[in-house]
């Protein structure tokens, strides 16, 4: 099939793009052209490359006349934020493609109630970008319903691979805390550590797009979660990564406000965030209905990208 994936030079992209030429398929990349995958890979060679700023072709209503014009079966977004361009884009794409993907995100749930959270929980999200995947979600899902507009939506967790900082035993995304385990220096964590993060290798999401790709009958009209098969506390993760570098971690608790107080304000507002929603979701929907399941666990995930930092030099054994 020809597949037209929007935003396919970032984390997943990286790794989706591959898999799709290595499928058969016949690939078009639609970016602003200002970022290269973080990891090479001979199969760009064989990429449609096509360059847009979204954002401004969105403003005069050209965007997704010009995602139609390039007669995709498939179409895969991986790079939409607001319901406006999401319901602009179901409109050009309307009876014109076969299946249309959306990168979600496990945002769309606010602080879980019962774990592991399943798709059909209710759906209470909190914070701008929650909200508004929440809302995009929704109409997709509708206009699934209500018209047979072949969407599918993906719900990453924290995403993770080479190439970039995962989020850390803090619940930030600062490569200090790694360096601190490493050194086995002394690491502060907020509460207890005991509320959880959800990571997912940057290749597992790709593989569910491409299970829910094959998988159009069961994946047309539903959401799935993709996350490694388990959460990780912030406790567990944070002895998990001194082990690493062959050290026992250092742990010392503060209640959260005054943990704040410890750390650069970005560091407790992402921390904040993410632990006030504490996710922890289930991936039985798509080994159900699309036969799908991670291939990584969260501690291999995210020792893959602290090697990465390793060799890059950002952290020091």
């Amino acid at each position: 099939m020809r597949v037209v994936v929007i935003g396919g030079s970032g984390h997943i992209g990286t790794y989706l793009i591959p898999r799709l030429v290595g499928a058969g398929h016949e690939v078009v990349n639609v970016s602003r052209g200002q970022r290269e995958p973080y990891t090479a890979h001979g199969a760009w060679q064989q990429v449609e490359t096509v360059t847009a700023d979204r954002e401004a072709e969105e403003a005069d209503g050209a965007f997704g006349r010009r995602i139609a014009e390039l007669g995709g079966d498939v179409v895969i977004d991986l790079i939409c934020f607001k319901e406006d361009s999401a319901r602009a884009l179901a409109d050009a794409l309307a009876g014109r493609v076969r299946h249309f993907l959306h990168c979600g995100t496990i945002w769309v749930h606010g602080p879980s109630a019962e774990v592991p959270v399943t798709e059909d929980s209710r759906r209470e999200p909190f914070g701008e970008y929650g909200v508004r995947k929440a809302a995009i979600e929704a109409f997709l899902l509708d206009r699934a319903q209500r018209d047979g507009f072949p969407a599918t939506i993906i719900h990453p967790g924290h995403i993770v691979g080479p190439g970039w900082a995962p989020v850390n035993p803090q619940g930030n995304i600062n490569p200090a805390v790694f360096q601190a385990l490493a050194e086995g220096a002394e690491v502060t964590l907020p509460n207890l550590g005991m509320e959880t993060v959800h990571h997912v290798h940057a290749d597992d999401v790709a593989r569910l797009f491409m299970d829910a790709m094959a998988g159009r009958s069961a994946a047309v009209g539903e959401s799935f979660h993709s996350v490694a098969a388990t959460a990780l506390t912030l406790r567990g993760y944070a002895e998990a990564a001194a082990g690493w570098f062959g050290r026992k971690a250092r742990l010392t608790f503060l209640p959260l406000e005054q943990w704040r107080e410890t750390v650069p304000e970005f560091d407790a507002k992402l921390t904040y965030d993410h632990i006030a929603h504490s996710p922890h979701c289930s991936m039985e929907k798509a080994a159900r209905l699309l036969g799908h399941r991670p291939r990584y666990s969260p501690l291999e995930a995210t020792a893959e990208a602290v090697d990465w930092l390793v060799r890059a030099g950002t952290i020091k054994p």
